[in-house]
């Protein structure tokens, strides 16, 4: 009951929702960089919306399903293939036994998320899967996959009577996530600490210019380019609290969005935060994708959180009760 990692992928990394109450140690989060994605691919197995999965980006990984298996696919759509054949994602997908999923070409979208059924059998650390990188820790083995390194799952149910001889069944339903991300490529901000130190004609620019996803970004933070933002007077600042979303005015007057692997204090102006409902759009953009910015308040922000917090809660119960269904009526 495993699954074998054939070919590595670019960064290839156990992540769930990600460890939280240790920042006053300078411990980061870490976790999924597309916590919607996330959610999505462990629902439609039928596990909890924030178990571990394995995050992916291009080129991704070729992997081997050393027993029955019902896995999802979520987030970017990186042309899978299973044993030569397409699998969508959003959907629920049961494999046989030495089923070979590999990834063609990138489709839509940044990063691609796999969860299995019953959950990945690796051990917590600090009360999460996640790969915290830096510390080498989490995750399998602290660090990203690798040729010849298997990944053990927790629970595995018998799925001998429904495969039937088949090499792999795409379940009959999917789901629709197009509510879940930000539309079109305008991304919402509340106003940071530091906003009202903008000038003017920065605050009017912010919202007004097209921004890039520059070529340096990564877990850690995504960097932009496009015009220079300046502030009213110098500023000083102690370090303070930061979190994945802080957009921060770096010296050079372009800013950088803090992602899943941000520190946990920073001492650049914060003038925005990414609102938490659209950060998992922002990790779907790869470099040199464009993006616009519109300012909300905390209450829209809130108010955006909590409806796509009800839509995945209902994507729960409706796919336990379509995998119920399925299992019983074979």
């Amino acid at each position: 009951m495993s699954l074998r990692i054939l070919k590595p992928g670019l960064l290839d990394t156990i992540q769930d929702r990600g460890r939280f109450g240790y920042a006053q140690l300078g411990i980061n989060p870490s976790g999924a960089m597309d916590l919607v994605a996330l959610a999505v691919s462990n629902l439609l197995t039928g596990n909890a919306a924030g178990d571990a999965v394995l995050e992916m980006h291009f080129p991704a990984p070729a992997l081997c399903f050393e027993s029955d298996t019902l896995f999802a696919l979520a987030g970017a759509d990186f042309d899978a293939r299973l044993d030569g054949q397409p699998v969508p994602v959003h959907a629920p997908v049961l494999v046989a036994a030495g089923g070979i999923l590999e990834f063609r070409k990138p489709v839509s979208g940044a990063r691609g998320y796999l969860a299995v059924a019953g959950r990945f059998g690796l051990e917590t650390w600090l009360g999460s899967y996640s790969t915290h990188l830096a510390a080498q820790a989490g995750g399998f083995r602290g660090r990203a996959l690798q040729a010849g390194d298997v990944l053990p799952l927790r629970r595995q149910a018998d799925y001998t009577n429904i495969i039937q001889g088949k090499n792999s069944w795409v379940l009959p339903w999917k789901a629709n996530v197009s509510g879940l991300y930000p539309s079109g490529d305008t991304l919402r901000f509340c106003a940071g600490p530091e906003y009202d130190y903008l000038t003017s004609e920065s605050k009017k620019r912010l919202e007004t210019a097209r921004w890039k996803v520059a070529r340096q970004s990564d877990r850690m933070g995504y960097r932009t380019e496009g015009p220079a933002l300046t502030l009213s007077e110098p500023l000083e600042l102690v370090s303070a609290a930061v979190v994945p979303g802080t957009i921060q005015l770096l010296p050079n007057g372009h800013f950088i969005v803090l992602m899943a692997d941000s520190q946990t204090t920073g001492g650049y102006p914060r003038i925005g935060h990414i609102i938490s409902a659209d950060l998992p759009g922002l990790a779907q953009m790869g470099p040199w994708v464009a993006f616009s910015l519109t300012q909300v308040d905390l209450e829209s922000a809130m108010e955006e959180k909590y409806r796509q917090a009800q839509w995945i809660r209902q994507l729960g119960w409706g796919s336990f009760f379509n995998i119920r269904k399925f299992i019983t009526s074979i």
